[in-house]
């Protein structure tokens, strides 16, 4: 059995997505923060604005003022303010100057006549901090007569023959002002969003193009995984280039390795080979050390056999980039097997439609195949069959099928253990359909054997398509 694959790490977001998140959340900070700072920027400006006009309309008022020997405070109507919009009622703009009694309340007032007899512009507490303070306006928000937002300036100024201060009010509606703040806000919302979709647009679209490379590094691997690629040899931007050059040199490094390990595996069964012959043929009377040399040399032999061709195997089984043809490895075995066997009555076919390749290395697919092939002719009855089909999860049936007398569930079983020989007195060591079974794991495939519809048994590998 081999291992299973250990779990690779997935990050939860790729690196396209992260880009354009921290995109989206940078572009709403830049959108909501822009407009709220420039929408209070331009309020602010505009109230200013407002505010020195309601100042200046306080410097003029006191020219216009008159106080009687008597106390009393009068107007000189030539010298009120002159802007027409103080003759409308209630239109918004708004004067009036209020004699402060000596207990500190209203007195008698002099107004504009957009006023009439509206009540007085100003708060008590706005009064109150300006009187505290005679000289200094005071600024604040109000509602007005009509219930329309007003800015009012508010100043106390001491006069000449009156101990009392006098109040003077200027107001004016704030809501030409609100009205441009709101506009500006709802421009620049509408401007720097589409701005900021631009942008996340482009930003996407960048993200796509930078990344493609790495798309085609990912479909280039794939095929050398496939064995349709020895090596990446595409042209890649300098950023990529780095990381393809190191995996040129893995693939490489990869190769030497499966290299080194067959050629060491090819030195061993030579070393190991040599004395068990020479054991074997010293061990020729008939005594029972001769007998004890004979079976364990041979038991030896066979274990060096399973071992060795196994250990090539799994060298093969972790190169990058093999991939077989199927047809022509079981059109090669087909006639090999028809001249060996012909004679004897057997015949066999193959039904293999070309181009249909599996991921294992060709000397691996001719020693899997040609074990189960030459098993079927030594027990068929005279016909041998051998076909391909897809499978599912990506794998390649082969099946094996003649028509002789088949095993039961449990010489299935049997059949794939190492050593194990259902008649002894073929000729066979028992390694055949075992090694076929290793070998076949080792390339994430497997080996499973059923009854055949010939009526003998059927024998399928299981392998990755490529």
């Amino acid at each position: 059995m081999t291992e299973p694959a250990p779990e690779i790490s997935r990050t939860r977001l790729s690196l396209s997505r992260r880009m354009l998140i921290g995109g989206i959340v940078w572009s709403l900070i830049a959108v909501l923060g822009g407009v709220i700072a420039m929408t209070v920027s331009y309020r602010a400006q505009t109230i200013e604005l407002l505010e020195e006009e309601l100042d200046s309309t306080l410097v003029t008022l006191p020219r216009a003022l008159e106080i009687l020997p008597d106390g009393r405070v009068v107007d000189i109507e030539e010298k009120l303010p002159s802007d027409v919009r103080y003759d409308l009622p209630l239109s918004g703009r708004y004067w009036v100057m209020i004699a402060i009694q000596e207990n500190g309340e209203f007195g008698d007032d002099i107004r504009s006549q957009s006023l009439w007899d509206g009540p007085l512009p100003v708060t008590e507490g706005l009064a109150q901090a300006a009187l505290a303070n005679p000289g200094i306006i005071r600024h604040a928000n109000i509602r007005g007569p009509a219930d329309e937002r007003l800015r009012v300036a508010a100043q106390a100024i001491l006069v000449p023959n009156r101990a009392q201060p006098i109040l003077l009010v200027s107001a004016a509606d704030r809501e030409t002002t609100d009205e441009g703040a709101n506009r500006l806000r709802l421009l620049l919302l509408i401007t720097m969003t589409v701005l900021a979709a631009g942008t996340l647009i482009s930003l996407w679209v960048g993200v796509r193009v930078a990344l493609r490379p790495f798309s085609r590094v990912q479909s280039d691997i794939a095929d050398i995984r496939e064995g349709t690629r020895s090596k990446l040899d595409g042209t890649y931007p300098v950023e990529v280039l780095p990381l393809t050059e190191e995996l040129n040199k893995l693939l490489d490094n990869n190769r030497a390795i499966v290299e080194r390990s067959q050629t060491h595996v090819g030195n061993l069964a030579h070393a190991l080979k040599t004395p068990l012959a020479v054991l074997r043929n010293e061990a020729t009377g008939n005594t029972s050390l001769d007998d004890v040399v004979r079976r364990q040399t041979e038991s030896m032999r066979s274990n060096v056999e399973h071992y060795l061709k196994r250990a090539q195997a799994a060298a093969r089984a972790e190169a990058m980039g093999v991939r077989t043809e199927i047809k022509p490895v079981v059109d090669g075995l087909v006639r090999l097997l028809n001249r060996l066997f012909g004679k004897g009555g057997i015949s066999v076919v193959s039904d293999i439609e070309p181009g249909s390749f599996v991921r294992v290395e060709q000397q691996d697919l001719e020693e899997m195949l040609g074990n189960v092939m030459e098993n079927a002719c030594k027990w068929t009855k005279s016909r041998v069959e051998v076909s391909a089909a897809r499978g599912d999860n990506g794998l390649m049936l082969i099946h094996v099928d003649d028509n002789g007398d088949g095993l039961n569930p449990d010489e299935m079983a049997a059949a794939v253990k190492r050593g194990v020989r259902l008649d002894e007195t073929a000729p066979g060591t028992g390694l055949g359909l075992s090694i076929v079974a290793d070998i076949s794991e080792m390339n994430g495939g497997k080996l499973s054997l059923s009854d055949s519809p010939l009526g003998g048994l059927r024998v399928t590998i299981a392998l990755r398509k490529s």
